[in-house]
């Protein structure tokens, strides 16, 4: 808990420094044609597939090989599913770098026709916790107030994980 406190507390120290800048580029229509877990989704757009990862968020792990299913992992997948089943349409919104080491689109989601806000919207329910990589911070000062809120209330992995979430 106390190292989740630190990095909210570094990432709001962060996005403050750095003040709130619109994201860059323009937004994106895509279809969700697949959910790989909690924090990163398959999208077809122009007709071909993209791997994206929701930016600003981690949730708990439950497909790396390399690592155990960690608390809160399945219910964390589960809610990204019930959010953007396949077929769902979504806006995606870029920040500043467009891709990750892993060559995944990085993005903030934004379900349509409704607009859900869906990397804020599993913070709030308390299925991801925050994950700031600078230069990629439109949505830091926003998130954190969403895990602090989310931890407060004992939601989601906040109310069942013990210790590290």
């Amino acid at each position: 808990m106390r190292s989740a406190r630190l990095a909210l507390a570094f990432t709001l120290t962060t996005a403050c420094a750095m003040g709130s800048r619109p994201p860059s580029g323009p937004p994106g229509r895509a279809v969700v044609a697949h959910v790989v877990d909690g924090d990163t989704i398959d999208v077809t757009i122009g007709g071909h597939r993209e791997r994206v990862r929701l930016l600003g968020i981690n949730t708990p792990e439950v497909v790396d090989p390399r690592k155990p299913v960690e608390c809160y992992g399945p219910e964390a997948s589960a809610l990204t599913k019930k959010l953007l089943s396949p077929g769902t349409e979504v806006r995606l919104v870029r920040d500043v770098e467009p891709r990750d080491d892993y060559g995944r689109l990085l993005a903030y989601v934004y379900r349509e026709p409704d607009g859900l806000f869906v990397n804020l919207d599993l913070v709030v329910q308390g299925a991801a916790v925050l994950l700031t990589f600078r230069p990629n911070t439109s949505h830091a000062v926003e998130f954190a107030t969403a895990a602090a809120a989310a931890q407060r209330a004992h939601r989601g992995l906040w109310a069942v994980c013990r210790g590290n979430p």
